[in-house]
């Protein structure tokens, strides 16, 4: 870098002059300037290493060889709009394509998750010429216009809630309205949007669409209940509508099971859109959307020629190339199976040594753990969970909260993320909350 580096006091300071405020920063206390990364790691002006354990775009692990190199190649050859013929993007289409239901067979390159949805809501009312969306509680599909009319995270705080969106219960089987006890919880909550469907109709509205995240992530690193997306997908449907799958946050095998997220929900299941991003370009922006023929024939049906500057260009499509090389040549897959499995289980090792760990949940490498005051109210440890994560960062390790009430310690590491690294996570967790426990007992009234 030929660049000045400044000294991070000055970086802050310029920051703050130069970038929007509500461009907000991790660590705003103390914040941590990052100035290179490799794999699962970050390092700061000072070299010092951070562990990283929230940055599921770079989702091959930062700046990974294979990805870079690619990139630098076709940057020097050739990068251009899709509007030329290449076989980059139809090679890139095709590898996609292989990892999906044959049905889901038409693809739209964009540049960002964002994108992606606002097209999937474009392509929902072409085709199906209603308007009203459905949604879940505390859903985040994106920050343009449109997507934040259909984001309750976003437009609770906002103008409020539209009257074409209607939000049906989040399928919360922690603390939600039906629970683990419950014998179908994944039945139950489909019912509810069952129920929203008919108190739609009887508005004399119609329904376009019903747009999920596949593994809700805001809302707390839900795991949706078994059975829930295939009713829903029935109910929608019979409804006139269709069944858009947000896998922005989940798909590129996050789950090591599936590759795809909505695959959790049975072998058989599709959806009719499916849109997905962040980890697509591992840092680099790249998105896209799929769907069916009959849905793309509509929707081309319009005479409105679809045209993206930058979705699918070349350089996009061989950095999208490669990330699916690394995933399948390092059976990152297996990885996630292997090491997310064995985080759940330390994670439940500590929730039965430290009553504040309510819950934890997940899949591959999408765990959540939710901290509680008390297991029984369920009260949120919001003040404990930001402390949490400030401790963390002191001891070198980037994590965040999530969740209706940010008491939910996500993790969604690069997926490169070790067994050590995973056993180095659970051991500063759990030496934190026993500090906390020793500060409430010392606090605590001498009888």
């Amino acid at each position: 870098m030929s660049q000045e580096m400044f000294r991070k006091e000055h970086t802050l300071k310029m920051r703050e002059r130069l970038i929007g405020q509500s461009c907000k920063l991790f660590f705003p206390h103390d914040p941590v300037k990052i100035v290179r990364a490799r794999g699962q790691y970050l390092y700061d002006e000072n070299g010092t290493q951070y562990l990283d354990c929230i940055s599921n775009v770079q989702h091959v692990g930062h700046c990974h060889p294979v990805v870079t190199q690619a990139a630098s190649a076709q940057m020097e050859l050739l990068n251009t709009n899709t509007r030329f013929l290449h076989d980059n993007i139809v090679q890139y289409a095709d590898r996609l394509a292989a990892t999906l239901p044959k049905k889901l067979c038409v693809f739209y390159f964009v540049n960002s998750g964002s994108e992606a949805n606002d097209l999937a809501l474009r392509m929902a009312r072409q085709y199906t010429r209603n308007e009203d969306v459905i949604v879940l509680d505390h859903a985040y599909h994106g920050h343009l216009t449109s997507l934040i009319d259909i984001s309750p995270y976003k437009f609770q705080k906002l103008e409020g809630q539209k009257e074409w969106v209607h939000v049906a219960p989040l399928p919360d089987t922690y603390r939600g309205l039906y629970r683990r006890d419950h014998p179908n919880p994944g039945q139950a909550y489909a019912d509810t949007v069952k129920d929203l469907i008919e108190e739609v109709q009887r508005k004399g509205r119609k329904i376009s669409s019903f747009f999920v995240e596949c593994l809700p992530s805001v809302g707390g690193h839900i795991i949706l209940p078994p059975g829930y997306f295939p009713k829903v997908a029935e109910y929608v449907r019979a409804a006139g509508g269709v069944f858009v799958a947000d896998e922005i946050q989940t798909g590129f095998g996050r789950v090591g099971s599936h590759f795809w997220a909505f695959q959790l929900q049975g072998e058989d299941f599709c959806p009719d859109i499916v849109t997905m991003g962040k980890p697509m370009g591992n840092g680099h922006p790249l998105a896209c959307l799929v769907t069916t023929e009959e849905i793309a024939g509509a929707f081309t049906a319009n005479g409105v020629e679809y045209f993206n500057t930058f979705g699918g260009n070349p350089v996009s499509c061989a950095i999208g190339l490669a990330v699916l090389d690394v995933i399948e040549k390092e059976d990152l897959r297996g990885n996630a199976v292997l090491v997310g499995n064995h985080l759940k289980e330390l994670f439940k090792q500590l929730q039965a040594k430290h009553p504040i760990i309510g819950d934890v949940r997940g899949v591959g490498l999408f765990v959540g753990v939710e901290l509680v005051k008390d297991r029984v109210t369920l009260t949120p440890a919001t003040e404990e969970a930001a402390l949490l994560v400030r401790r963390l960062k002191e001891k070198h390790i980037c994590m965040s909260t999530d969740g209706t009430w940010c008491n939910v310690i996500k993790f969604k590491p690069p997926m490169c993320f070790s067994l050590e690294n995973a056993e180095r996570v659970s051991a500063e967790i759990s030496h934190i909350l026993r500090e906390f426990e020793d500060a409430a007992n010392q606090e605590q009234p001498k009888q």
